[in-house]
């Protein structure tokens, strides 16, 4: 890992960065609230004349995401350095509400500073490096059924159906990877390495892995329905694949090294992909804003009742130990 990085992680790790942490992620919020308020004050709400019951189903559906994925995510922990679910899905949460504001790839400097801030978490920085590159390939394995049925069934256009295939082929080379991942950290010649022993120690077995890529597949699909039930109520269009294809721009698009903001970038890559199927440009762009913003809030959501959850087990230990 980068020493640059390495130091930003301690320096959350103490109680003053935890404390600045909590304040930024505080003021991000709060700033990219009021520039939400002032542009929809200014231009409208785009789900004004949304079905409300159609975008409150999918708001359901995106919180139900975080927790999936958070299970999947423990699955890949060696059992003496598994992190409490509840951490990881909170992790997951706050990374939606930063990626609004920090560009690409800064949501996992998040994700591991959120975790570590449990004091109950036996993982280092580490171990939870290793853990989100193996979630990484398991979020791009899941998308190998997801756009191959969406290239396969798509009506829109072949660069389109090309760039679902291209997502499905990522997602069977990742696929690859964490099968054969176990087998090559045993291999004697690389254990002689200090790194690939340490690495081996903490290689996720094939079947475990598996388990953990149906959860993780499970939650992009419940992703899926939630953008099918959003494009719905917002009467663009009932077309699954389309959902599907947004879904998957959107997710190829965080894999850039860099990028302005993780959200805006995911947002316009889906806004293209639906301009490329042949929805008008204000369209898709109302449903791409609306779509981050809604899984932004869900993530929210899950970083509140996170909190809520480990404050009211700390006040219950208390009473018990003072009772």
């Amino acid at each position: 890992m980068p020493e640059p990085v390495r130091r930003v992680l301690a320096t959350f790790s103490t109680t003053r960065g935890r404390r600045v942490f909590n304040v930024v992620v505080t003021l991000a919020a709060l700033g990219i609230s009021s520039l939400a308020a002032r542009h929809f004050a200014e231009g409208g709400w785009p789900l004004q004349n949304a079905d409300f019951q159609l975008v409150a189903s999918a708001g359901i559906l995106f919180v139900l995401a975080y927790p999936l994925k958070a299970m999947g995510w423990h699955k890949l922990f060696h059992p003496s350095e598994r992190p409490e679910p509840m951490s990881l899905a909170a992790a997951g949460g706050a990374a939606s509400v930063t990626g609004a504001a920090l560009p690409g790839r800064f949501d996992d400097v998040v994700r591991i500073a959120v975790v570590r801030r449990y004091a109950s978490c036996p993982s280092g920085v580490g171990t939870l490096t290793l853990s989100l590159y193996l979630l990484g390939l398991l979020d791009a394995a899941a998308h190998l059924p997801i756009s191959a049925a969406a290239a396969a069934t798509s009506t829109g256009s072949p660069a389109v159906r090309a760039g679902l295939a291209i997502v499905a082929a990522g997602g069977l080379g990742a696929a690859a990877v964490i099968a054969l991942l176990p087998q090559l950290a045993t291999r004697s010649r690389l254990l002689r390495f200090r790194i690939a022993r340490w690495i081996s120690a903490r290689t996720t077995p094939v079947r475990q892995a598996g388990t953990a890529g149906l959860l993780v597949l499970a939650s992009w699909a419940v992703r899926a329905v939630a953008l099918f039930l959003l494009l719905a109520a917002m009467d663009i269009s009932i077309s699954f694949p389309l959902a599907i294809g947004f879904l998957c721009a959107a997710a190829a698009s965080s894999a850039l090294p860099i990028a302005p903001a993780g959200a805006a970038t995911q947002a316009g890559a889906g806004a293209a992909m639906l301009v490329a199927s042949g929805v008008s440009a204000q369209q898709a762009i109302d449903f791409a804003f609306s779509a981050q913003a809604i899984m932004i809030l869900a993530g929210a959501a899950v970083v509140v009742f996170a909190a809520l959850w480990h404050a009211g087990g700390h006040l219950l230990a208390h009473r018990a130990a003072s009772g």
